[in-house]
C-alpha cells in the first residue's frame, strides 16, 4: 500500500461500476476534476493507465480490469475487518428499524438474518412503508434505514446498497387487450393508462413508475392499485417478485421490453447514520450479490 491512498482505491472502484466521472462524484461527494485527480494519482502510483477517457465513454484498460478483479475482494475484507472493529469498539446493539416497500424479498430476509445472527444484541424492527411516501418515514426518523424502489433523488437521504434488478411487468386486469399478450413494449404503455402514487411520493419517483401520456388514478397503496387494475380502470407496473407476490385470480401480468429494470436500494437520513446502519449496509450489500 506504499504510495497508496485508501481515497484513491474507494474512487476507482466506484469508477468502476459508474463508468462515469460526474456521476462518480455524485456518488462521493466531491467534484468531477477531485475525481480525475485521485485517479490520475492512483495511476501515478501504480505506473500505467487503468482508466480510458473519451469525450464518449469511459472503460478500463485490460491492467485495470484485472486491477478491480483482485482489488475489490482485498477491499471489502479490509472494510469488513474496519467495521467489526467499529462494532466491537461502539457496540452494534439497540434497535435498528428497518423500512421496506411493497414486499420484503428474500434478499432483504436473508440480510436480516444474518444481521441478527452477528449482532444478537441488536434487535431488528420491519416496518412497511407506504407505497405514496417512498421517503417519508426515513426522513421523519420513523425508520433507521428504509429498502425503497428507485430512483432517489434526495439530497438529504443517503443511497447505499442497490440490489435486485428485476424485470418489470405490467398488471392488467384479465379482461383487458394485453392479458393474453407475451410482452408489451414501452411504446405500448405511453398510450396506456398507468396508475401512479400519489403524492407525497415525488413526482419524477411518480413518473419512474407510471412512464405514461395517458391520464390514469392515483393510489395511496399497492393494494388499492391491484384493486383498480382488477376494475380495469388502468393499469401497474410492477417487477415480476411482486407481481408473484400479489397474484390474484382477476389480474394477469404480462413481461415488459424496453422499460428500465426494477431496482432496490437501501436509504436512510445523512444525519442518522449509525454504527447499526453502517453494519446492515455492508450486510445488506453481500446480501445482495448472493
Amino acid at each position: 500500500m506504499t504510495g497508496l491512498d485508501i481515497r484513491e482505491l474507494e474512487c476507482f472502484l466506484v469508477l468502476a461500476e459508474e463508468l462515469h466521472f460526474g456521476r462518480t462524484g455524485e456518488r462521493l461527494y466531491v467534484s468531477q476534476s477531485r475525481v480525475s485527480q485521485l485517479i490520475a494519482a492512483l495511476e501515478r502510483g501504480i505506473g500505467a493507465r487503468l482508466v480510458e477517457r473519451t469525450s464518449r465513454r469511459v472503460r478500463l484498460t485490460p491492467l485495470g480490469e484485472r486491477f478491480l478483479a483482485e482489488l475489490r475482494p482485498a477491499y471489502e475484507e479490509l472494510t469488513s475487518t474496519v467495521e467489526r472493529a467499529r462494532a466491537a469498539a461502539r457496540g452494534v446493539e439497540g434497535t435498528l428499524r428497518i423500512g421496506f416497500q411493497g414486499t420484503a424479498d428474500a434478499r432483504l430476509m436473508r440480510a436480516i438474518a444474518e444481521f441478527q445472527e452477528r449482532h444478537p444484541a441488536c434487535v431488528t424492527e420491519i416496518v412497511e412503508i407506504p407505497f405514496a411516501d417512498p421517503f417519508g418515514a426515513v426522513r421523519h426518523g420513523d425508520v433507521d434505514a428504509a429498502i425503497v424502489l428507485l430512483p432517489v433523488a434526495e439530497p438529504e437521504l443517503v443511497l447505499g446498497p442497490v440490489f435486485s434488478s428485476e424485470r418489470q411487468t405490467v398488471a392488467v386486469s384479465v379482461r383487458h387487450a394485453f392479458a393474453e399478450r407475451e410482452s408489451v413494449t414501452a411504446a405500448e404503455l405511453k398510450e396506456t393508462p398507468l396508475i401512479a402514487a400519489t403524492a407525497p411520493a415525488p413526482a419524477y419517483w411518480r413518473a419512474a413508475h407510471a412512464p405514461s401520456d395517458v391520464p390514469a388514478p392515483a393510489v395511496r397503496t399497492l393494494q388499492e392499485g391491484l384493486t383498480l387494475v382488477a376494475a380495469g380502470r388502468g393499469a401497474m407496473l410492477l417487477c415480476r417478485p411482486t407481481a408473484d407476490y400479489h397474484g390474484r385470480k382477476d389480474v394477469t401480468f404480462v413481461p415488459v421490453d424496453g422499460v428500465p429494470e426494477s431496482v432496490l436500494g437501501m436509504v436512510w437520513h445523512r444525519d442518522g447514520q449509525t454504527a447499526r446502519v453502517r453494519e446492515f449496509a455492508r450486510v445488506l450489500a453481500g446480501a445482495g450479490r448472493g
